[in-house]
């Protein structure tokens, strides 16, 4: 005698959709507000000190500001799904974007003559960014992933990443200042330039999200564990297949 089928996962409800939308609509709001400000207040404190990685980390925000519009763009119509491939690569890019400006920017600080001076406002704001990020990332990522969003989940990633940069540049600009070793932040941050395009050819690839074609729900060794493998990813897992 057959034992039955065991019903398959479906994704959250109508109702649970709407409310995981409306929570990444905020997340996003959340990370383009606050990168703006931390930009303004990293470029100018970078200016003052001639800090190549003061300079780098605000134009990182920018860069977090394009992709978090990016998702912001996507969200906004009725039919978020449809623009998720085109949001994916706007992140992708702004990865790649990253880690060819930090990679520059560390190697001429690391050839170049000019040391960069104290600034407490940079390491007051590394310090806040540090404490603030993971806890934003994570938010985004859960509901990026009870949704089956991979921009949205992508999109954590690279608020993510900003969290080891605030951690490179508070080690290298508390570092400077107590040792005199100016090159600790850019030899750092070349690391976290490869980091970068690891997590900007998954966003290109659309391999943020795991997505097979059914899921059960007891665990069958399928190696799909991280809880974003709705129907809607799985169609756009089968839609990649064809097309590749």
């Amino acid at each position: 005698m057959s034992l039955p089928l065991m019903p398959l996962a479906a994704g959250p409800p109508s109702a649970r959709r709407t409310v995981l939308i409306r929570r990444v609509r905020l997340f996003v709001a959340v990370t383009i507000s606050y990168n703006l400000i931390e930009a303004t207040v990293a470029i100018s404190a970078g200016t003052i000190a001639s800090s190549t990685a003061l300079i780098g980390f605000g134009l990182d925000s920018i860069i977090e500001v394009a992709s978090a519009a990016a998702v912001a763009w996507q969200f906004s119509g009725a039919n978020h799904e449809r623009r998720e491939r085109t949001a994916l690569r706007i992140i992708a890019i702004s990865f790649f974007a990253l880690a060819g400006y930090v990679s520059v920017e560390s190697v001429r600080a690391l050839l170049g003559t000019e040391r960069p001076e104290h600034s407490t406002v940079g390491l007051l704001l590394a310090a806040v960014s540090l404490a603030v990020m993971p806890i934003l990332s994570a938010a985004q990522r859960r509901a990026g992933r009870e949704l089956g969003s991979a921009s949205a989940v992508a999109d954590s990633k690279q608020t993510l990443l900003c969290t080891y940069l605030s951690a490179v540049l508070l080690l290298g600009l508390a570092v400077n200042s107590l040792f005199g070793w100016w090159w600790a932040d850019s030899a750092a941050a070349l690391v976290i330039a490869a980091v970068a395009v690891k997590e900007g050819r998954e966003a290109w690839r659309g391999g943020t999200c795991c997505a097979p074609v059914t899921v059960p729900r007891e665990p069958t060794g399928s190696g799909c564990t991280d809880g974003c493998c709705t129907p809607s990813r799985a169609r756009a897992h089968r839609e990649r297949g064809k097309g590749s």
